[in-house]
């Protein structure tokens, strides 16, 4: 047991410097591009440097797995300089027991970044785009609630906003859809109900139409007028909708099931946070591959020139799952591979070669 919390100390001793060395590095290579993105703009020091602070969890959040191999590969090459594994097993401890430590370490990691550093992750990439638009003069036209679809548009005229009960994969297409415009006052000017609406270059085409003035009328509902079609002009695009629903990852983990219920009822596809979903569940999965990864080619003793040639092969191994856990990823986004087997699989395939290279190595 002291051995195990001797192995699990210094293993988290070394996360965490590898973790601030990188979070040092990401926060001026951030604030550099912060600078670079916004020369042209009104900004001043200090909300360039909240825009760094709010960008940093997200970063780091992103390369959590380099951070725990390159972590893994640090403790147990100097555990196997330091000839610590050697005495280990000479007192009749076989390499993989002394896994275990390190291994319930990451496994905690993992679940602490998913339970809490992903709401916090999540709450400050919104802020930060909330930010940058207003920087930018933009802001999202597309709010998902328990009511249903909410969008905005506006020009000089005035502002329009539009609710629907139901829509399509792009939001191009409403059914059961309210248009209430508004006077450049503020004022309501009128009331618009449709059955449905299409999205066109520069215009909404609504059928069975229903108007109510609102702005110069005393009964709006005897002034109220019929169409079959109607036409309200728009400055929206498809991409604009798309755009405005954000990131998977700008949801908390603990909001996004209920957050893909909406989506589903409101007609859209869930399946891209269905897959991020499941991924950030087999995060902690995907971290102890990191180590066992590290584990496999740096846990014996170092003997000769070996020891850069086995770091190399441990680094391209995990660059080689992590890019087959993208490409699954994309593959599940664009269902061609069901979520769960799309999250869970590379990293536990990733388990399974890594322990069989460990098993096969292991003379103790």
């Amino acid at each position: 047991m002291i051995l195990h919390r001797y192995f699990a100390r210094r293993f988290l001793m070394t996360f965490l410097g590898v973790l601030t060395v990188f979070c040092l590095m990401m926060t001026f290579i951030d604030l550099t591009d912060q600078f670079r993105r916004y020369a042209s703009e009104d900004a001043t020091l200090v909300q360039l440097v909240s825009l760094t602070l709010l960008n940093i969890p997200q970063g780091i959040y992103q390369i959590l797995p380099l951070i725990m191999i390159l972590s893994s590969i640090a403790l147990f090459l100097g555990l196997a300089r330091s000839s610590e594994m050697v005495v280990t097993r000479a007192a009749g401890r076989s390499a993989l027991r002394a896994l275990w430590a390190p291994l319930f370490v990451a496994l905690v990691i993992g679940t602490m970044a998913v339970g809490m550093l992903n709401p916090i992750v999540a709450s400050s990439s919104r802020e930060y785009e909330a930010r940058s638009d207003a920087l930018r003069g933009e802001s999202a036209v597309l709010t998902l609630g328990s009511t249903g679809l909410w969008l905005r548009q506006g020009n000089e005229d005035g502002q329009t906003v539009i609710r629907a009960s139901n829509a399509n994969l792009d939001g191009t297409e409403l059914s059961g859809v309210t248009f209430i415009t508004f006077m450049p006052d503020g004022g309501p000017s009128q009331r618009i109900e449709a059955a449905s609406a299409r999205l066109t270059p520069g215009a909404w085409a609504l059928q069975d139409v229903k108007i109510w003035p609102l702005n110069d009328s005393a009964t709006p509902e005897a002034d109220a007028i019929l169409h079959d079609a109607f036409s309200v002009p728009s400055t929206l695009t498809g991409d604009q909708i798309r755009d405005s629903f954000g990131t998977p990852s700008s949801i908390p983990i603990w909001e996004l099931p209920s957050f893909i219920n909406r989506l589903q009822t409101a007609g859209f596809s869930a399946q891209r946070h269905l897959v991020w979903f499941h991924t950030e569940l087999a995060l902690p999965a995907f971290l102890l591959s990191m180590v066992m990864i590290g584990a496999s080619f740096t846990l014996r003793h170092q003997r000769g020139g070996r020891t850069g040639l086995m770091v190399m092969f441990a680094i391209l191994l995990a660059f080689v799952i992590y890019f087959i856990r993208n490409f699954a990823l994309v593959l599940g986004e664009n269902g061609q591979l069901p979520a769960i087997l799309a999250a869970w699989a590379p990293p536990l395939a990733a388990i399974g070669l890594s322990l069989g290279i460990l098993l096969h190595n292991e003379d103790g």
